[in-house]
């Protein structure tokens, strides 16, 4: 377990400090009010099960406050529930945030500034870059539940049925299309070489031509349409030469969870996805799964260790003391540590992580060796603009067009960078 502990190092050596191991101080808030929070998140049914069991022991801490808990399946289901509820004033009181939503809601006055309830929800264990998402105006606006890095989870036994060797960190993006050919002609029908969502990875890859990636420091438009064109060029020839799946099954599995993917299933032997996702992508591979910092063609990885989510606070909660104490428990309290583990990712606060770091199952301290690895050859991206909350959206839309051959991959490409210009603009 030493990479794991090397972690807690790198980390306290980013700026860390010590905190949050002893329940703060209520003031602020009547310990004898009774109080009613609601917390909204997006996970699976063991996440729920995970969460009930840290709420019922926050709930045993801090009699007086009763947690109704509110999850949702996907993200995009939680963001859209959320702008619903915030237009009714009927928000939850803590709630998960990722992407550029920490920005889009700061931004637009609907989190709580968290220096306002420090006594509560101390802050200062946490390394500056885990938190430029959530913060806007010098403002912080949420805490990382987590960090993770994006990465190609591989399927070794399905490797081993095509012949195929594994590759090591020094791949380039040519090695992985040829592999990724190979897989799908000789690893047996029903099987393909990669499972395909571009959404997260695509930054990775421009951030290997783009030294900041798809945005500056300035919240502005960092990349070129070429470079958005050699993307889809590159998936237009796995398409045609067998790399990847029909376009028809690609956009059938764009957003379904991962027990649910192609490479979830067994179904393909290469996939991107975060470094906390490594246990559910494999209990559905069939066992294990082994992870690969991304391809580069350049001298830069483009990879870099992210926060996974954040917990934020609505700025209309009726009781923000009390939601800054459920935010802390779940961040910097060593109990429910103990639960929770790296459901969201590896934990940013060193003395959280140090609890956790003994109790991680293999799969977990793979993660843990994984960001380590990013940490020694990454880079630190700036955060992602409140314009560019739709990125996702609109680099599938644009793939759709592009693989159905409704538009070429240059049009596209200068489609794309237009769009997501104008959505900056428009912020």
């Amino acid at each position: 377990m030493a990479l794991g502990t090397t972690l807690v190092a790198t980390l306290a050596l980013a700026g860390c400090a010590a905190g949050g191991q002893t329940p703060p101080s209520s003031d602020g808030f009547d310990p004898d009010e009774e109080i009613e929070l609601h917390i909204a998140w997006w996970g699976n049914d063991e996440r729920s099960a995970i969460m009930a069991e840290a709420i019922d022991l926050f709930e045993a801490e801090y009699p007086n406050i009763t947690v109704v808990e509110e999850p949702v399946g996907a993200p995009d289901d939680l963001f859209n529930r959320l702008a619903t509820d915030f237009a009714s004033g009927t928000a939850p009181d803590v709630f998960a945030l990722g992407g550029a939503k920490p920005q889009e809601y700061g931004a637009a006055g609907a989190l709580l500034d968290l220096s306002t309830v420090s006594e509560q929800l101390p802050t200062d264990g946490y390394p500056d870059f885990t938190l430029t998402n959530a913060v806007v105006d010098d403002t912080l606006y949420g805490l990382p539940t987590g960090g993770n890095a994006i990465g190609v989870l591989v399927n070794p036994a399905i490797f081993e049925q095509a012949g195929v060797e594994l590759p090591d960190s020094s791949w380039t993006w040519e090695d992985f299309s040829e592999i990724a050919n190979e897989i799908s002609a000789n690893a047996g029908e029903g099987i393909v070489g990669l499972d395909l969502r571009i959404q997260d990875i695509l930054g990775t890859y421009v951030a290997q031509y783009v030294e900041t990636g798809i945005y500056d420091w300035d919240g502005e438009l960092a990349v070129d349409a070429d470079t958005i064109q050699s993307w889809y060029e590159m998936e237009e020839a796995l398409v045609a030469d067998g790399g990847l799946p029909d376009p028809s099954v690609i956009v059938e599995h764009w957003n379904v969870t991962p027990d649910l993917s192609l490479f979830g299933t067994g179904r393909a032997g290469m996939t991107f996805a975060y470094s906390n996702q490594i246990a559910t992508y494999a209990a559905g591979a069939g066992g294990e799964v082994e992870i690969l910092t991304p391809p580069t063609s350049t001298d830069l990885s483009g990879v870099a260790v992210l926060p996974s989510q954040f917990w934020s606070i609505a700025s209309g909660s009726e009781h923000p003391e009390a939601a800054a104490l459920l935010v802390d428990w779940l961040l910097n309290q060593p109990e429910p540590a103990e639960i929770i583990l790296a459901d969201r990712g590896l934990p940013f606060n060193p003395d959280t992580l140090a609890v956790v770091e003994p109790l991680l199952a293999p799969a977990d301290a793979q993660a843990a060796e994984y960001l380590q690895t990013v940490l020694d050859v990454g880079v630190v991206a700036p955060p992602q603009p409140a314009g560019g909350a739709m990125l996702n959206e609109l680099s599938q839309r644009i793939e759709s067009d592009i693989l159905f051959g409704n538009t070429s991959a240059a049009d596209g490409a200068q489609q794309w960078v237009d769009e997501l210009s104008a959505s900056l603009a428009s912020d």
